[in-house]
């Protein structure tokens, strides 16, 4: 007896079309759950999951009475003289129902695995939402993507309990390779359920094993290849000046003022900036990277205003807010959130007009390899090239747009000392030829002062100092501010007179050459200011003995105990700090030693 052949045709005819469905609808809810942030979303949630826990059969009962004639889609497809009841159709949408959360939970697994620095750069290079879809989402999440629409095939192909619910078992009609192996069981004809069986598994984990190994080559082939540009050719181009690249405008400059309120954090700023590159200096968690996000549009202020060479960015009285991506700013992140599936040549063209010819983005993108020492490079991708070069590309890509304003978040925090000092350096020949507004964030008050001539310094979420480097360094107007400069020095004060404190954790009294202000309650001065002196008349002058030692490459920091030789390893008053040649020459000598607070060294402050 010939063997049916139909329920193969049967099955593969659903499954294909419960995939093709699938696939639309699973990547579409992926992405919008992704970005949803609406009430009820638990619920949603749950809707697309529950075909996934439910019983097949409790499924098929559902869509039965869904599509049945007295359901309201039966009714409605009763009077178009139509039935999805008992036919293949039945037997698709049944694949659909119970597939689809396969490949809704996997696709949206494999976009949450982006991350969401890449798309946030992407809107501040001008990219709109479609476009980072298709060119930074979709790419990135293929891999997930196919895996998901395999296992929503084997899902669908192996449907039993929801399909004989809604669709039935007619052979030739309805029945499908699950249905033919269950009968087959039933009728005794084991034969024909191996073969239904065999050919079902044969099916499947031929899906399956061809996408892992399309994985794994597609690795591979990432990780040996140098991609498929044309190798760009070197141009004999001077080293481009970003001074002709901003437009300038009579209100040239930014202007800050906004008020973020987060559940645990509360951000609050005002301040102007020219095109002196301005440092945001303050410990973790004090505002300087969220001020960057609302700037960039990334984040948006509870209220406030924003406005760059005129131009408003934010007027949150007004209702306005520009996007990301109409803001002109140039945006670079601590990981640089470069491109993985781009070249390096691509990422730095990805943010150019799209109304420039191939050709002229061509030349723009090789002006900028030339112009950040990377000829050669344009087509490797970025983890081809090393951590010092990918935070090269990622200024060349924030720049190659002409942004009006260049937001730099620790672009050196991810690097090693040495890399840091040579890149810190041409950051600092790159600004220095950029005529826009640079914003700085950083931690590092030496990094800071060697990049930035003005300095506002944050905590909590407030300016607590807004002003020249020099001013800020050497006459910090809080205990906060000094500690954020580098100060260890500190002491309560009481006023005695215009100039002369009393140094309450010190023990002593001090003179001073500035003016003290009535509001002033600390007095502190910096390590490496304390000198040691062999004449105990001088003014601020007093015995001490060493309670400690701490050792660096080249410095000892030494804990000294005023008037009194120390009690424990915690009882000591100042921390001096020495090169090592000084401290050869003052170890071995009996104490009391004898060191000076230099008046002109001491810093006064709230």
């Amino acid at each position: 007896m010939q063997l049916d052949l139909s329920p193969l045709w049967i099955s593969l005819k659903t499954s294909l079309l419960a995939t093709f469905i699938t696939f639309f609808l699973g990547i579409t809810a992926a992405y919008w759950m992704l970005e949803y942030r609406g009430k009820g979303k638990s619920l949603i949630e749950g809707i697309f999951i529950a075909p996934l826990v439910l019983p097949p059969t409790v499924v098929g009962f559902l869509l039965l009475l869904f599509f049945g004639k007295n359901g309201p889609a039966g009714k409605l497809m009763e009077s178009l003289n139509f039935s999805i009841v008992f036919t293949w159709y039945g037997a698709a949408i049944a694949a659909t129902v119970v597939a689809l959360p396969l490949m809704y939970k996997t696709a949206l697994g494999a976009f949450e695995q982006i991350d969401g620095n890449l798309l946030r750069v992407a809107k501040t290079l001008g990219a709109s939402n479609t476009t980072i879809f298709w060119r930074i989402s979709f790419p990135l999440a293929l891999p997930g993507i196919i895996a998901a629409t395999t296992l929503a095939f084997a899902r669908a192909l192996g449907e039993f309990g929801a399909t004989l619910m809604l669709a039935g078992n007619i052979p030739g009609q309805t029945q499908t390779i699950p249905m033919a192996i269950y009968f087959a069981v039933e009728a005794g004809a084991m034969n024909e359920a191996w073969f239904w069986a065999i050919a079902i598994m044969v099916i499947s984990l031929s899906g399956i094993i061809a996408v892992n190994f399309w994985q794994e080559f597609r690795e591979k082939g990432s990780k040996g290849s140098k991609g498929a540009e044309h190798r760009t050719r070197h141009l004999a181009r001077a080293m481009p000046r970003y001074a002709n690249s901003t437009q300038h405008s009579s209100k040239a400059g930014l202007f800050v003022d906004i008020e973020k309120q987060l559940p645990s954090f509360h951000l609050q700023v005002s301040f102007n900036t020219n095109e002196q590159p301005l440092g945001l200096l303050g410990g973790s968690g004090a505002g300087k990277s969220m001020i960057l996000r609302c700037i960039a549009g990334i984040e948006t202020p509870t209220r406030g205003r924003i406005v760059l060479n005129g131009r408003v960015l934010l007027d949150s009285e007004q209702g306005i807010n520009l996007p990301s991506r109409d803001r002109r700013i140039g945006f670079l992140v601590q990981n640089y959130a470069l491109f993985p599936h781009m070249t390096v040549a691509q990422n730095i063209a990805f943010g150019l007009p799209k109304r420039l010819s191939a050709r002229d983005i061509r030349v723009q993108v090789e002006e900028q390899l030339i112009a950040m020492q990377l000829q050669g490079l344009g087509d490797r991708y970025p983890h081809q090239i090393s951590g010092g070069q990918q935070q090269r590309v990622a200024l060349a890509r924030a720049l190659a747009n002409q942004p009006e304003a260049l937001l730099l978040d620790e672009p050196f925090s991810a690097l090693d000392t040495h890399l840091r000092s040579q890149l810190e350096q041409q950051m600092t020949a790159t600004l220095a030829t950029y005529h826009g507004v640079t914003l700085f964030v950083t931690h590092n008050m030496e990094e800071a002062y060697r990049i930035c001539p003005n300095l506002l310094v944050l905590e909590h979420g407030r300016a607590i100092h807004y002003g020249s480097k020099h001013d800020i360094f050497e006459r910090p107007a809080t205990v906060s501010v000094a500690q954020l400069t580098g100060c260890k020095n500190f002491s309560h004060a009481v006023l005695k007179s215009l100039q002369q404190v009393e140094a309450v954790d010190w023990s002593c009294n001090l003179q001073v050459i500035e003016p003290i202000k009535r509001e002033s309650s600390h007095i502190g001065i910096r390590a490496h200011h304390i000198t040691f002196t062999k004449d105990s008349s001088c003014e601020n002058t007093f015995p001490c003995w060493l309670v400690r030692t701490s050792e660096t490459p080249h410095r000892m920091t030494l804990f000294l105990k005023l008037h009194s030789p120390a009690h424990n390893l915690q009882d000591y008053h100042l921390q001096a700090e020495v090169f090592k040649e000084k401290w050869v020459i003052i170890k071995d000598q009996p104490f009391p030693w004898y060191v000076r607070l230099d008046p002109l060294r001491l810093i006064v402050m709230e």
